[in-house]
């Protein structure tokens, strides 16, 4: 049954963002079921709960939003903003992407993946300390995005920056959603309109030229708006989460030098490496959902209408699924961890994260095999959608 327990949990904190793990962990055991009053939503921490509920789109809907504020804004999810969107619509829109989100295109961008994490990282060689994130977790996956989508290369920081701005919180209150800037997609009409007439080899000269049948068995090309909204997802959600994963590895990896030296040793071991930081530290925490329909959990009912997180970073630390879940071990047999969602909304995006994650970390041993962290200065981002590193600091050894 729901708990008016002892345990709080607030999303908005940055507190408790520091390090939510024992706070997770009360969860899963005091209120597996939580309920907060003040924002008004419901959670679910275990891993066999998240499991369930995160694939079962007809009672869990995303079409109001996968983010909390969003949800509860009542804000009008613009067309073509597939992490928002339900079947039938989400599958014809995703069914689109796959088809030029191909296996083909993210391995042709490994070499230039690794060519970038280089010229990034090679300036530092010889230093004593670097900022991991100014490097490289805030720069990586802007030109990865950028390369796929066709943004000029000089227009990318301004891309980022603008994502950046428009996730970030005060303590203790969430995104700020009144005018819409993380999903208005205003920054990249002139690159749309551009690529019209010019078109490329890139992501965004297929969404414009392709055709497809709707769910009016309508068949058209896609609109503008919804070209748009594909860009602002893509790019969004690819620069945040994936920037913080390389901040993640980097201090995951100083933290447990002996594994990192087994890296050093046995680079065939990154890949699953990659795999267990984003089980052990996800660049993304929370999962919404709008219930459409009530729905028994643990005794108690959540009513239709009711926001419901899914808590994967708890989820993904429960001793229930990963024995000894809160230990870090690159030899886990990691499986399937919820970082990167399950069931129709599953990460489009996955297969470009993990790849970029592995050459990151291949680049970064191969010149620097022993760092430590300068933890007073290295400092969180706050924000309610992803976490991680806004710096930190590498002294290398």
């Amino acid at each position: 049954m729901t708990t008016v327990a002892t345990v709080q949990w607030d999303p908005y904190d940055s507190g408790l963002a520091a390090d939510p793990y024992p706070t997770y962990r009360r969860l899963r055991e005091e209120a597996p079921l939580y309920y907060n009053e003040e924002h008004d939503f419901y959670a679910l921490s275990r891993y066999s709960d998240c499991e369930q509920g995160l694939p079962d789109w007809d009672n869990y809907r995303s079409g109001r939003g996968m983010v909390l504020e969003i949800i509860k804004s009542g804000f009008e999810i613009p067309p073509g903003t597939l992490i928002m969107e339900d079947p039938p619509v989400h599958t014809i829109h995703r069914r689109l992407l796959v088809k030029v989100f191909t296996p083909r295109r993210i391995g042709a961008l490994e070499p230039k993946v690794r060519e970038f994490c280089a010229r990034a990282l090679d300036p530092y060689r010889g230093r004593d300390q670097f900022d991991l994130m100014e490097a490289l977790g805030g720069e990586l996956p802007m030109r990865v995005i950028g390369m796929l989508l066709g943004i000029p290369e000089a227009d990318q920081a301004s891309v980022r920056d603008h994502v950046g701005k428009s996730i970030s919180i005060d303590d203790g209150s969430g995104m700020d959603v009144n005018n819409a800037a993380l999903l208005s997609g205003d920054i990249y009409g002139d690159y749309i309109d551009w690529r019209r007439d010019h078109p490329g080899d890139d992501l965004m000269t297929e969404l414009l030229h392709t055709e497809f049948e709707d769910e009016n068995g309508v068949r058209r090309a896609l609109t503008r708006d919804e070209v748009l909204g594909y860009v602002t997802i893509l790019s969004g959600a690819g620069n945040e989460t994936t920037g913080r994963l390389v901040g993640w590895i980097g201090s995951a990896l100083a933290a447990h030098p002996d594994q990192r030296q087994e890296l050093v040793d046995d680079p065939a071991l990154i890949p699953n490496a990659v795999e267990e930081v984003l089980r052990y530290e996800p660049p993304s925490m929370v999962i919404a959902r709008t219930v459409h329909r009530d729905a028994e959990w643990h005794g108690t009912t959540v009513p239709a209408g009711a926001a419901l997180l899914f808590v994967v970073g708890s989820a993904n630390r429960d001793d229930r699924r990963y024995p000894h879940a809160d230990a870090f071990d690159i030899h886990r047999e990691v499986g399937q961890h919820l970082t990167l969602g399950l069931g129709a909304h599953y990460c489009l995006g996955a297969a470009l994260a993990r790849l970029q994650g592995r050459i990151a970390t291949q680049e970064l041993l191969t010149r620097f095999p022993r760092w430590d962290v300068d933890w007073q200065n290295a400092k969180m981002a706050q924000t309610s959608t992803v976490r991680g590193w806004e710096t930190l600091p590498l002294l290398i050894r």
